[in-house]
């Protein structure tokens, strides 16, 4: 199985991130995905790139800061894999690190399953072209109304610039996740309302048994009924983490939805929303919290036109 991941990595490592021969190259790793980090950066040191891992505490959520130490070796280093159970993407260390030209991928919640299979095996060539497409879409944008089982929620996304995950991180200060393959973007802080009703799955706390209701008023979430409801209010607090912070559209025609929100969030078909920090693409809220919610098979407009019937690109 080891020897599996590593030649998975060493492709993905060489296709995704470019990493060449004597780069410096950082895996950033804590407790619970300390042995995949030993094998990235095992896969590193085997492209010939000078190969380091530092191992930290586990944060406690999605979005929290990884300690300065780590966050210093990010800015760097030419190239950072961060493998963690909580992710790292909306975080200033992340962005930092990109400003400072290091090409960064994310791998929230990966797991050995996730290296061999699913997401990790598209053809990144082919998300890479959709996400584009989907993401110059969002930028054009002004309005999102999304629909499902009779309910919609809607919010202005004017003047905010669209972001591509397409999972080739080539070029000096590109970042994203890992497996990726998504076209995201931050609305316009206060301008939602309107109901959403999630399916897929809600990061932290897994797939959904049965449907969530979102209510959303003057851009913060007020309300939340049904399966994991509980658990969502609790890790998105009272305060700044309970505003809208993304929008984003899944690119990625092999990824599933396993509970793994890294994986969910990409898949083919569906939207999510996520809730909190959206200040490192955009927009203005820094809420130490970000947790993404996965819906199946919406409808999706665009200034009034359908784009998205059911899942399925219109």
């Amino acid at each position: 199985m080891n020897e599996r991941i590593v030649k998975s990595s060493k492709k993905l490592l060489a296709e995704c991130l470019a990493l060449k021969a004597g780069e410096n190259f950082l895996v950033v790793a804590d407790g619970p995905k300390q042995t995949l980090g030993e094998l990235l950066q095992k896969a590193g040191r085997e492209l010939g790139a000078e190969s380091v891992l530092m191992v930290m505490e586990e944060r406690s959520r999605s979005g929290e800061e990884p300690p300065a130490a780590v966050a210093a070796a990010m800015e760097a280093a030419q190239a950072v894999v961060c493998v963690t159970e909580h992710s790292l993407t909306h975080t200033n260390a992340r962005k930092r690190a990109a400003a400072a030209g290091a090409r960064v991928a994310t791998m929230p919640g990966i797991t050995e399953d996730m290296f061999l299979n699913g997401a990790v095996t598209a053809d990144y060539l082919q998300v890479k072209e959709l996400t584009e497409q989907l993401t110059a879409r969002l930028t054009q944008a002004r309005h999102v109304r999304v629909e499902k089982a009779g309910r919609a929620l809607e919010f202005s996304i004017e003047n905010r610039d669209g972001v591509p995950s397409t999972g080739m991180f080539v070029e000096p200060g590109q970042s994203g996740n890992l497996p990726s393959g998504e076209a995201y973007i931050a609305p316009v802080e206060g301008s939602a309302s309107g109901q959403l009703l999630a399916d897929g799955s809600v990061a932290g706390y897994g797939v959904l048994a049965a449907p969530l209701l979102l209510t959303v008023e003057q851009g913060r979430l007020v309300q939340a009924e049904g399966d994991g409801a509980k658990e969502l209010l609790e890790m998105l607090g009272d305060g700044d983490g309970r505003w809208l912070g993304e929008f984003g559209i899944g690119t990625n025609d092999k990824a599933r939805i396993t509970g793994v929100v890294l994986e969910d969030e990409k898949v083919f078909g569906t939207i999510h929303v996520a809730f909190g920090s959206n200040n490192t693409f955009g927009g203005q809220i820094a809420a130490g919290v970000h947790i993404d919610i996965v819906v199946k098979e919406p409808d999706v407009y665009l200034d009034g036109q359908l784009i998205m019937s059911q899942g399925k690109l219109v």
